[in-house]
């Protein structure tokens, strides 16, 4: 049996040998750590930009000079589990770098430590604490902001899909965070996020807290003859051959989306003996098998829709990239109740990400459930 990795990976850090091309990207994230400056970094979703930060976070001169945490607040809806995952991210992250950490980190974020336990297996205390237990989420905050403070080092703190605090539905949000950030002067943040509008009104709006506080860095697509090098490499290099149609036409249906990108081949590799070539063939029959495995969950997602959010939903997937989806020929065309319904839909679409919009056009986030909403055929 072949058990050589599968060098398309598409989950957990990506070792620097199997991570692909971003090679200016790299520099540019890391020259402004260096900086000293705040960051944004955009980009459409599963593009990459998470693991170009992990990418980055690796390397020597960030690894030896910087404490870094990771925070990802996607799933959060409150201010409370905003900082009960900031709060688990600089506990357990300090914790690991020794005991001296540790008592800094027992000694500041008092409101935090009541549940705080010893893992019997690697004696590190465990960050245990409930969303529940955090009474007076400011005061946290303030506490995990003075332990960064305290570090004795240099951080570097990358919160990604930075723009769901907006949908929170506590008020003052953005003040208050910006008030807590301004007050330490050994930390910078990497607000990063996959909506580019509501990141760019935060911190281009001048009547915004965030007005001008980080440097914007834009995460586009990678070019399609980088990827295809990179495809062609690692099945050369483990004895398989893949056709460049069928790289092209992957990265075309995906429009460039580094994750089912990834995921595709990883299937492809996997169905690829060795001294064979991957072939349209399989390369189809990949993708059906993945929106297969998808349908339970997409079927989930839909059940939790209106009749009204589900028709515009379908509407928006047949025409690709929808434009004017208020509009009275909208409306006929695709057999829609009125352009108030439409609006009150398109709002729960967005804000559940299902569907996601940019410069006028509205199309569907996932591009696999795109697939799925169309009926792919191989």
């Amino acid at each position: 049996m072949d058990i050589t990795i599968n060098p398309f990976i598409t989950s957990g850090k990506i070792p620097a040998e199997l991570f692909c091309d971003r090679k200016e990207e790299t520099k540019t994230l890391i020259r402004k750590m260096i900086s000293g400056a705040n960051i944004v970094l955009m980009s459409p979703r599963r593009v990459g930009k998470t693991q170009l930060i992990y990418h980055c976070f690796d390397k020597p001169v960030i690894k030896d000079n910087y404490i870094v945490f990771f925070v990802d607040i996607l799933k959060t809806s409150s201010i409370q589990e905003f900082t009960y995952e900031l709060g688990k991210s600089v506990f357990n992250t300090l914790a690991s770098k020794g005991q001296k950490m540790q008592k800094l980190a027992l000694a500041t974020m008092k409101s935090l430590i009541g549940n705080i336990t010893i893992d019997p297996m690697t004696s590190l205390p465990v960050f245990g604490l409930a969303i529940g237990n955090i009474q007076n989420p400011s005061y946290s905050l303030e506490e995990i902001f003075k332990t960064l403070e305290f570090a004795g080092k240099k951080c570097i703190v990358a919160i990604d899909e930075f723009q769901q605090i907006t949908n929170y539905p506590e008020k003052n949000i953005e003040a208050t965070l910006r008030t807590q950030m301004q007050k330490v002067t050994n930390v910078q943040f990497i607000f990063a996020g996959s909506e580019r509008r509501l990141l760019e009104e935060m911190f281009l709006d001048s009547a915004r807290p965030f007005y001008n506080s980080a440097d914007i860095q834009s995460l586009e697509i990678l070019e399609e003859d980088k990827y295809t090098d990179f495809v062609n490499y690692h099945f050369s290099t483990n004895e398989r051959k893949i056709d460049s149609d069928s790289i092209s036409y992957v990265y075309h249906l995906f429009e460039g989306n580094t994750y089912y990108n990834q995921k595709t081949f990883r299937e492809a590799y996997a169905q690829t003996p060795k001294g064979s070539v991957c072939k349209l063939d399989i390369i189809k029959n990949s993708i059906s098998l993945m929106i297969k495995e998808a349908d339970h969950h997409y079927s989930e997602l839909l059940s939790r829709l209106t009749l009204p959010q589900k028709e515009l939903l379908y509407a928006i997937a047949h025409d690709g990239h929808a434009r004017q989806i208020t509009s009275g020929a909208f409306i006929r065309r695709h057999h829609l109740t009125s352009a108030s319904s439409v609006q009150q839909a398109i709002k729960k679409l967005l804000s559940t990400g299902l569907i996601t919009s940019s410069i006028g056009e509205y199309y569907v986030a996932d591009q696999l459930m795109y697939l799925w909403l169309t009926g792919y055929k191989a």
